[in-house]
């Protein structure tokens, strides 16, 4: 990746399951040209991995905030991620 794109780890906690996170996150990192995977945990959160231009991963980060109708997010835990994970395209895991 170049010195402009960034990639992250998230975990998005709240109400966060039952919702349609999953694909409303799909949907928005499309939007906003990013790559990677979202996926439902065992404990009641969802991970995400993110990864393209700087300011799209940082406009996503403000919008796991907000969520999508129904979703309740109370902590956005973001780690810097290994830009040698980052698959093509955006996909829903488990």
């Amino acid at each position: 990746m170049g010195k402009d794109r960034k990639a992250a780890l998230v975990r998005i906690s709240g109400r966060v399951q039952g919702v349609s996170f999953r694909v409303w996150t799909r949907a928005r990192a499309e939007q906003l040209g990013l790559v990677g995977w979202v996926r439902n945990e065992g404990d009641g959160s969802v991970k995400a991995l993110i990864a393209g231009p700087e300011t799209a991963v940082s406009a996503m980060l403000k919008e796991f905030w907000n969520g999508p109708p129904g979703a309740s997010v109370v902590a956005v835990e973001v780690e810097v991620a290994s830009p040698e994970a980052i698959p093509s395209g955006f996909q829903i895991t488990a």
